[in-house]
């Protein structure tokens, strides 16, 4: 059983990947464009106003490349930190606890996109698609192979 849950590893990885930055890159949606209900309390944040309309910016953005899987690793640590800058500078002033603070969506987003980074993009990212700066993918074959976990193409 272990086997084969290894062997779906990069494809529970991807899936987890697309899943985050869709629903990430929905939450910058709604708060620079007014879909999706808006941003709280409906309607957009007014351009450039500190910190939220940076903030949107960065979970659109961020979003788009986590779900696409192109910078993954560099597009989630920005975004982790956006998260945890949201929790302790908008949420955690209110309360101690995420349930009190209202704060659950920012520390669950920060952790997400942190465990992202330090995963990796997973399967059906388009990162594949390109070459990558340093190494070979037959170097990276053989590092999958060492740790026991399956390449997917």
């Amino acid at each position: 059983m272990t086997g084969r849950l290894n062997t779906a590893q990069p494809y529970a990885l991807g899936l987890f990947r697309i899943v985050i930055g869709l629903l990430f890159a929905c939450h910058g949606a709604a708060s620079l464009f007014g879909v999706l209900g808006g941003a709280a309390g409906g309607g957009t944040i007014p351009v450039g106003t500190w910190p939220g309309w940076y903030a949107a910016a960065i979970q659109l953005v961020g979003g788009a490349l986590v779900l696409l899987g192109l910078g993954t690793r560099a597009a989630a640590f920005i975004s982790s930190g956006s998260m945890a800058y949201a929790y302790f500078k908008v949420h955690q002033p209110e309360a101690l606890w995420p349930m009190e603070n209202g704060g659950e969506a920012a520390a669950i987003f920060c952790w997400s996109m942190l465990l992202i980074v330090f995963t990796g993009p997973g399967a059906f990212g388009l990162d594949r698609l390109f070459p990558s700066r340093g190494t070979s993918e037959t170097d990276d074959e053989d590092a999958d192979t060492k740790r026991g976990t399956a390449v997917a193409a």
